[in-house]
């Protein structure tokens, strides 16, 4: 019987030789489990805990073929007898929560931050300091035999499949496009000749597993990157690929040099599910669209518009393992819904650490963060709502404690409730969302708009002070001045601002406010159509890579950021997404100034000095975003009439509001009380 609310999404699939219980692909991303030494145990835990879950097939992190292929020395690869061990105990883990999972073959190509680098031609890439070394004959055959040989390893070791990565720009797509392959021999030149590559891959593969052995083929549908496929060529590829043996064709979405966002949070919703609808009816095996998929209705719109056979989602899985358990219980509101922030998922990834989420601090630590119940129950006072707060409000809650929440505003959310303003980020909200169900879930006592004191906590046992910040107040003539305003009074209070503005700060609050007052309209986060605009993506398709020239909307104000260090502004951004930020303001002409020494504020606007040169910026309004200082007033009577206090959050280090360590910090002290 169809589900009554998702159809589509809860949907069996059937592949002939097996069925996957739904329409739900996680899809691949790299977690820093793969590189565990010894037994995959932890990858384990964390890809059964997705499969208890409900997830129809899992993918995991890219695994290379060899080492030329590594993501770096000493990454993830399967091409000996010990590795099919190590992936037993991840394979076993997933069977036994009753899940099906594939293994993606992933070689990087020039992409490899590896002097081992190789690539059809020894063109170096701009995301990686090594010169690629360019693939002999004899090295384009024997790197085919590689990948063929991981499949084999990758059954061995108990997967229900492999999925072949050809999109993104790495090695395979390195072949496909003219923009890197500059061979003159059988494997370059004319298109047949680019494909010859990825089909032999496929073929090869197929007639060494057998039939009954998924094998997905990620296919770059749109490169967004000059000299990319054109949409003939992504659709000839398509049939090849399915005549070659392929179980399923799933999307990939841009090249990694790219410079389009495509799964940041300023992304529409379900952005790029055009590009594999265009290839509905092009082949018969199912299609898989992908990116920005986060809420099951978003999905099963996908799904029933015929815009695909299935969705794949992977951040979301991280935020959530139990997500499309929540969609069969028709319980939405349950989801702890990805919001796209990449700062501990992709932006962990490139710096070498374990990933793990933002809004879920247990994902990637399965077998270290563990809920038990409380032997000792305690009456907790928890003095602040924001994300700090809330999270371990519900956590210590979840485990048993009695929990009072107090927040003197009239709402959950804290400094949430400011940047949920910003475009951009509007998913922010589904975070609060999520909070006010489990505040309920959990029997949370919440007292909102009420400001307490240290009497007022006098008969609980443990007070946890998750009081915030405020901002700091810096040292300036003229700071008083009516046109000096903080960001507080902008995002929270709503202040009138002039046309012409000045930032002091280039953080992420000083971005924040400049994204915020540079917009006019509604944001192109919630339309598809302006945001594919604005960032020069052709959905007719009419040139390689689909690329036009972007539309830049000019902001609705005059705005200059100023900071006082010398480089680039900015540079504390997100390691994947600070990139698009500076992008997005430029394209708003927004001016960005280093080396700010600050004189006053008076009727004239800002002075200040640019690199030693005295200049005035006629202002209406200067914003202040200089910092933060903690809100910690509470902790010193607390302490003083003997009760046991802790800080968390913004009330511990104020340092740009960080809502991954305030959650992180919140969530691992209740699970310690």
């Amino acid at each position: 019987m169809a589900h009554p609310v998702y159809p589509k999404l809860l949907e069996p699939l059937d592949l002939g030789h097996i069925t996957l219980k739904n329409r739900v692909l996680m899809g691949s991303m790299h977690t820093g489990l793969e590189e565990q030494v010894g037994p995959l145990k932890k990858m384990g835990a964390f890809f059964a805990r997705r499969a208890e879950g409900g997830v129809g097939l899992i993918v995991t992190g890219g695994v290379a073929p060899n080492r030329a292929g590594w993501t770096k020395p000493l990454a993830g690869k399967l091409t000996n007898r010990w590795e099919v061990y190590k992936h037993k105990y991840c394979t076993d883990a997933v069977h036994e929560a009753g899940g099906r999972i594939a293994m993606q073959i992933l070689h990087t190509g020039r992409y490899s931050y590896s002097p081992l680098a190789v690539a059809p031609s020894a063109i170096k890439s701009p995301i990686s300091p090594f010169k690629p070394r360019a693939l002999s004959n004899r090295g384009v055959k024997r790197t085919i035999r590689d990948f063929v040989t991981c499949a084999v390893r990758a059954k061995e070791a108990g997967y229900d499949g492999v999925e072949i990565m050809g999109s993104e720009g790495y090695l395979i797509n390195q072949f496909i496009a003219r923009k890197t392959n500059k061979r003159t021999d059988s494997w370059g030149g004319g298109y047949n000749n680019r494909i010859r590559f990825p089909i032999e891959i496929v073929r090869q593969t197929r007639e060494a597993v057998g039939p009954e052995f998924v094998i997905i083929y990620r296919l770059s549908m749109i490169d967004l990157v000059k000299d990319g496929s054109t949409w003939e060529e992504v659709v000839e590829l398509a049939k090849r690929i399915e005549e070659a043996g392929a179980s399923i064709i799933n999307t990939g979405i841009g090249w990694h040099e790219a410079r389009v966002p495509t799964i940041g949070t300023m992304v529409p919703r379900a952005g790029f599910t055009w590009v594999t609808a265009r290839l509905k009816g092009e082949v018969s095996i199912p299609l898989v669209t992908s990116n920005r998929i986060n809420m099951p209705d978003v999905a099963e719109s996908v799904l029933a518009n015929g815009d695909a056979d299935m969705v794949s989602m992977a951040r979301p899985f991280l935020a959530d393992p139990d997500w499309v358990a929540k969609a069969e219980r028709t319980e939405p509101e349950a989801i702890n819904t990805c919001i796209g922030c990449n700062q501990a998922c992709l932006d962990h990834a490139f710096q070498n650490i374990r990933c793990t989420c933002l809004v879920n601090p247990f994902a990637c630590y399965e077998t270290e963060l563990v809920v038990h119940p409380v032997k000792s129950k305690r009456n907790i006072a928890v003095v602040g709502a924001g994300p700090a707060g809330l999270a371990f409000s519900t956590t210590a809650a979840g485990r048993g404690h009695e929990v009072t929440l107090f927040d003197q505003a009239d709402a959950i959310g804290g400094q949430f409730n400011m940047a949920k303003k910003v475009p951009g980020k509007e998913e922010f909200y589904e975070t609060l969302r999520y909070y006010d169900h489990e505040i309920k879930r959990t029997g949370v006592r919440l007292n909102l708009g009420k400001k307490v004191d240290a009497g007022d906590l006098s008969s609980f046992d443990t007070v946890i002070l998750a009081t915030g910040v405020s901002p700091r107040k810096i040292n300036l003539d003229g700071i008083d001045h009516p046109k000096s305003l903080s960001y507080v009074d902008v995002l929270r209070h709503g202040a009138d601002v002039g046309g012409r503005v000045a930032i002091i700060g280039a953080g992420g609050i000083g971005f924040d406010i400049a994204e915020f007052l540079s917009h006019s309209g509604e944001s192109t986060a919630l339309n598809k159509d302006a945001f594919m605009a604005e960032w020069g993506v052709d959905m007719t398709y009419a040139e390689p890579g689909a690329l036009t020239k972007p539309h830049d909307e000019p902001s609705a104000r005059e705005i200059t950021i100023c900071q006082r260090k010398k480089g680039k502004l900015g540079a504390g951004l997100g390691k994947t997404t600070g990139w698009v930020h500076r992008a997005a303001l430029k394209k708003k002409n927004v001016q960005m100034l280093a080396e700010c020494q600050y004189t006053c504020i008076d009727d004239e606007g800002l002075h200040l000095t640019v690199a030693g040169e005295s200049r005035v910026l006629d202002v209406d309004h200067v914003i202040i975003c200089a910092g933060q200082v903690p809100a910690r007033e509470l902790a010193a009577p607390l302490e003083q009439a003997g009760i046991e206090v802790h800080l968390i959050g913004g009330a511990d280090v104020a340092a740009e509001l960080d809502a991954k360590r305030a959650i992180g910090q919140g969530t691992k002290l209740a699970l310690d009380l």
